[in-house]
């Protein structure tokens, strides 16, 4: 098999992971669920098969421990994920830090309730194509001439903060020949690259490594070029109202209760745990994303 080819397999490989849904799951627009429903909803960073066995394992789990119906709610892209927290149509949403402050400041009064141990101080990797020769380095500048794409345009590891880095590297994250593309997921910014139909992309370090230890990347196809310094990403927030509508005050108390409770010495709670790539949740605070509000609005993603 030539190797262009055989890139071109790998590049589908990535992005038909075959994974088994679980989980209750309601697509928004469906018929609205029982007003004593919490309905859950994530951005769209990965493939559908991914995030409906990763979020209906959630809603499952959070249903026996809390004694509440939950539901999980697949999206179309981020920006509807933001606007249906906005409306009420998704109580509980898994965000990135950008979309996060943007659900934020569409919906006064909405609360931080956990995030990743590994969210604290989160990556982005950025991979080029092997057959543009570049070596792994901490130079992005060399970047600059090649076909580059970003995930989603308002993700934050996909776009946001690798575009801030490049700015203060001397990159215009523009000005990329043609123009930058955005693949709309991690997965495809791997596959894009693999393909060759990108030189270089900018992706979650998480779902990079994931991929990696699946087995799902050739490495040799797909280089490793730069590695970001640390900023605060993922999270799950929670509307205003919601814990009136289903008459339990406690309801964010309870929320991170049961998050940060979750333990890798419990074979349930490491089933979700590993799910998430993470070691453990904790606490989320507004605060902790004031850095990515700031460098949103200086890159006109947040106003």
């Amino acid at each position: 098999m030539q190797d262009r080819s055989r890139r071109a397999f790998l590049a589908g490989t990535a992005l038909a992971l075959a994974t088994a849904a679980c989980g209750r799951s309601s697509p928004v627009g469906s018929p609205p669920t029982a007003a004593g429903t919490l309905r859950i909803g994530a951005i769209p960073d990965q493939d559908p098969e991914v995030l409906q066995r990763q979020h209906g394992t959630v809603a499952d789990a959070m249903a026996a421990a809390l004694d509440l119906d939950v539901v999980y709610s697949p999206v179309t892209d981020y920006a509807a994920a933001v606007s249906l927290f906005r409306t009420g149509d998704l109580d509980l949403v898994w965000f990135g830090g950008l979309t996060g402050v943007q659900a934020r400041l569409q919906a006064p009064g909405a609360q931080p309730i956990a995030q990743r141990d590994i969210d604290r101080e989160f990556h982005s990797v950025f991979v080029v194509d092997g057959a543009t020769g570049l070596a792994p380095s901490d130079d992005l500048r060399p970047l600059a001439g090649l076909r580059f794409t970003y995930g989603s345009e308002t993700s934050t590891s996909g776009r946001l903060m690798p575009a801030w880095f490049l700015q203060q590297a001397g990159v215009d994250p523009q000005g990329f020949p043609g123009g930058p593309g955005f693949s709309g997921s991690h997965d495809a910014t791997i596959a894009l690259v693999a393909s060759g139909s990108y030189q270089a992309g900018v992706l979650n370090e998480q779902v990079w490594r994931s991929r990696l230890e699946e087995g799902a990347v050739d490495p040799a196809a797909v280089v490793e070029y730069a590695r970001t310094p640390p900023y605060a990403d993922y999270h799950w927030l929670l509307g205003p109202g919601v814990a009136e509508r289903l008459g339990a005050d406690d309801l964010a108390e309870r929320l991170t209760g049961w998050f940060t409770g979750l333990s890798a010495d419990d074979p349930a709670d490491a089933g979700v745990l590993e799910l998430f790539g993470a070691g453990s949740f904790v606490p989320a605070r507004a605060t902790d994303y004031d850095r990515i509000e700031e460098i949103g609005r200086a890159l006109g993603l947040v106003t």
